[in-house]
């Protein structure tokens, strides 16, 4: 009696309807049809076979590895990257006539049929490999829960599309092809999906040097890879040392291996080592960078019109991911801030650093770690950056902001060495003395604005910003227009960290809005590149797995009159020398920049440019700037009375560019056109006054009409 026909008589005995078994074996030696195949409509139906969830690589700018992303860690291979014990094992234990058959296995199937019926369910599966390719591949495809079901339930229904599928995955692809399409999609557990996932991650090699022990495992594993998952416990990895042995004695028992080579491999340990895998920005060397990275492409429309379709071209598409961070530069802004800052401590200080004239980030570091631990006081958010690229409120950015009421009095007309009598406290003289960009009255007459660091006198454009004269940028203020000032910051990209609507009230100009390094450093940058604005830029290029090349380009604008921006440059440059920095010194190059303090140091910052690198640096404390003020406090294991911009933030940027920028050539900024704005800087005397009317019976809005006044 044949083969087929004592199998036909055993499912026959076991009840198996004619319908059941009219399973048709296409290709290889078995190449026949059960009558009635025809009628019962059994013909290829092509599979759809999306492109496999593959990680994403995430690069420096010199081309090394500093993040991966995936939704299933897995790294396609060819088959002549896999060991042929690997293959052999594989075939052994699931489909040993594999290259004998066609789609299906006649005998493995009714025999599966017959067992299955007389147990009352499905307890004998029979399937093919190129069946379990097409079962993989369904599975894959699902994006919901009842989608992923579909493709295990146990019913024949099912197993019938397998089988229609798997006649066509067949008339497509070689054996070959196919195997190598199996071994690439299928789960072997701990988190290792495909052939070379599971050899770096069962035991630390690649797929192409497994050895019989290890091919034998992996091969074990693919049965039911949850209950033999060796990262869950010694009771699952018993389960596997039992499989692989099962594996092992099938390879003998098949004459694929000698009974010898058997034992000696039964002999030996399971070997699993769990190599880590690389994961995501929890486990990068740059945490808050990366954080940056993954959620620009989150909510970026470039990347995807919906979110769901960001994340799965992020966590599935297999890409490279070419960005702007310099080692080098990063390196100089950790050890800067370890210098001054440590991880212990409540307070946090951040450092960005951004390409003037690219807006590329090129560092991003903060004096804790990235995580949730509260035990090592990690941080859980990436407190460099905005709340759309995974920060938080952020801090307000105090003094820094008069940068903006300074370029606004410049593009007004006003010269360097040109300004006024101030007081040692401010109050504005009427209710609509400020007005914001709604044109709505602001002012608060019974607010006293008073002076932390500079005193009152004569201050001019200069002056005034080297001692941070708050009264003096108050009156400023008043003088060029609240909205002013405010278009001024928001033209050089300044928004909040929270991403809600700038604060717009008298004080603006003092800093009172919550701000992030990545934002400060990148307005600052515009006046570096003589008032070329452009975005904060960390993808340069992003390769799909196709190896199609996209470039990015910086998104730049003309902010602000380069020669505006010549003139501040020249006045914050004087900050190191004559300002509130000159306890600290400069860096041996043209360099500019502003301390920021907030009210009572709850806050302290400072944003400085050269014209070849920007940075801004932050301290405060997360649990709330406001309760927990920088006041009678240790930090980095020093203790100071208060904090202000130039007691950490400073001496963590100058540090920073001593290191980072060494090597590079300096670059002059561009000197002052003194027709226009005085140019002689920071050795000027004063060389006009513009007095306001110290009995406030004078509406303010006069002063810009004034003789005395440039307009």
């Amino acid at each position: 009696m044949s083969s087929i026909a004592r199998l036909t008589g055993a499912a026959v005995a076991a009840g198996v309807v004619a319908a059941a078994i009219a399973l048709p074996a296409v290709g290889g030696t078995g190449a026949m049809f059960v009558s009635a195949s025809e009628d019962l409509g059994i013909k290829p139906q092509e599979l759809q076979e999306p492109p496999l969830a593959e990680r994403t690589t995430v690069l420096d700018s010199k081309g090394d590895t500093i993040a991966t992303f995936y939704e299933e860690y897995r790294q396609n291979v060819g088959l002549d990257k896999i060991a042929d014990v690997m293959k052999t094992a594989i075939i052994s234990i699931e489909d040993y006539r594999y290259y004998e058959h066609g789609p299906i296995d006649i005998e493995g199937t009714v025999r599966a049929l017959a067992k299955n019926l007389s147990s009352g369910g499905i307890s004998q599966g029979g399937s093919s490999i190129t069946q379990q390719y097409v079962k993989q591949v369904l599975l894959n495809s699902g994006t919901t829960k009842k989608e992923k079901n579909a493709a295990l339930e146990a019913s024949y229904a099912r197993k019938l599309n397998e089988l229609r599928y798997a006649m066509a995955i067949e008339q497509k692809y070689t054996k070959d092809q196919i195997l190598e399409k199996y071994l690439n999609i299928v789960y072997f557990g701990a988190r290792a999906y495909g052939i070379e996932a599971a050899a770096k991650r069962f035991f630390g090699v690649t797929a192409a040097e497994l050895t019989l022990p290890q091919a034998a495992t992996l091969a074990g594993a693919v049965q039911d890879p949850l209950q033999t998952d060796p990262s869950r416990g010694k009771e699952y990895r018993a389960r596997l040392l039992a499989r692989r042995n099962v594996v092992l004695d099938r390879m003998a028992e098949l004459k694929k291996i000698t009974p010898e080579e058997a034992t000696a491999a039964k002999a030996t340990k399971l070997g699993y080592k769990g190599t880590p895998l690389p994961g995501g920005c929890e486990a990068s060397d740059y945490p808050y960078f990366c954080m940056y990275v993954r959620n620009e492409i989150l909510s970026n429309p470039d990347f995807g019109k919906t979110k769901k379709a960001r994340t799965q071209f992020l966590n599935r598409g297999g890409l490279t991911i070419q960005t702007t961070l310099d080692p080098k530069m990063q390196a100089a802004a950790e050890q800067a801030i370890k210098k001054h800052v440590h991880p212990s401590d409540n307070p946090v200080a951040s450092e960005a650093l951004v390409k003037p004239g690219t807006g590329e980030i090129k560092a991003m570091a903060a004096s804790r770690n990235y995580g949730i631990s509260k035990r090592k006081n990690e941080m859980s958010y990436n407190v460099v950056a905005d709340a759309v690229h995974g920060g938080g409120i952020g801090f307000q950015a105090g003094s820094t902001f008069k940068t903006f009421t300074l370029l606004t009095a410049l593009k007004q007309g006003m010269k360097i060495n040109d300004g006024f009598t101030v007081g040692s406290g401010f109050r504005a003289p009427y209710y609509s003395s400020f007005k914001n960009c709604k044109g709505e009255n602001i002012g608060d007459p019974s607010a006293t604005i008073t002076n932390d660091e500079g005193g009152g006198g004569f201050k001019s454009l200069a002056t005034g910003t080297w001692g941070s004269v708050n009264t003096f940028f108050m009156t400023l203020e008043q003088k060029v227009g609240l909205c002013n000032v405010i278009k001024t910051a928001q033209s050089l990209g300044i928004k909040r960290a929270d991403g809600n609507p700038l604060r717009e009230f008298e004080t603006f100009t003092l800093g009172i809005n919550e701000m992030d390094p990545v934002t400060v450093a990148t307005a600052y940058a515009a006046i570096g590149a003589r008032g070329k604005y452009c975005a904060p830029m960390a993808i340069t290029s992003i390769k799909d797995r196709d190896g199609k090349v996209t470039n990015y380009k910086p998104k730049c604008k003309q902010a602000i009159d380069p020669e505006v921006t010549d003139a501040a440059a020249n006045i914050l440059s004087g900050v190191f020398t004559k300002g509130t920095m000159r306890g600290v010194g400069g860096i041996g190059r043209p360099a500019a920049g502003k301390t920021g303090t907030t009210d009572a140091q709850s806050t302290a910052w400072f944003a400085g440019f050269t014209p070849d690198l920007a940075g801004a640096v932050s301290i405060g404390d997360p649990r709330g700037a406001v309760s927990y003020k920088l006041n009678n406090i240790t930090i980095g294991g020093r203790y100071y009375g208060s904090v202000f911009g130039a007691s950490i933030p400073g001496p963590i940027w100058k540090d920073t560019m001593l290191s980072a920028l060494k090597g590079i050539p300096a670059t002059d900024f561009t000197p002052v056109n003194s027709s226009r704005f005085g140019g002689c800087g920071q050795s000027c005397q004063p060389q006009r006054r513009v007095e306001p009317d110290d009995r406030g019976d004078r509406n303010p809005s006069d002063w810009l009409t004034d003789t005395t006044l440039p307009r």
